[in-house]
């Protein structure tokens, strides 16, 4: 799944975004380009609503699905 997420910057929002994901499901693998502004997760059985939940609580800003 990709999600687009808001104000990520840096190394640091990296790994805020990663570490929220994987501590709903530690066995996520978590990628994020900072450019396209996408996080992209595979395997694991994190939900998609699951997933959006962890961005916005670690203080980010999901701002649609990315294909």
């Amino acid at each position: 799944m990709k999600l687009i997420v808001d104000n990520m910057t840096c190394n640091h929002c990296v790994k805020a975004v990663t570490k929220a994901i994987n501590d709903v499901d530690p066995n996520a693998k978590v990628s994020v380009d900072l450019t396209k502004k996408e996080v992209t997760i595979d395997g694991g059985s994190i939900s998609q609503e699951a997933a959006i939940k962890a961005v916005d609580d670690a203080g980010y800003q999901f701002v649609g699905i990315g294909y």
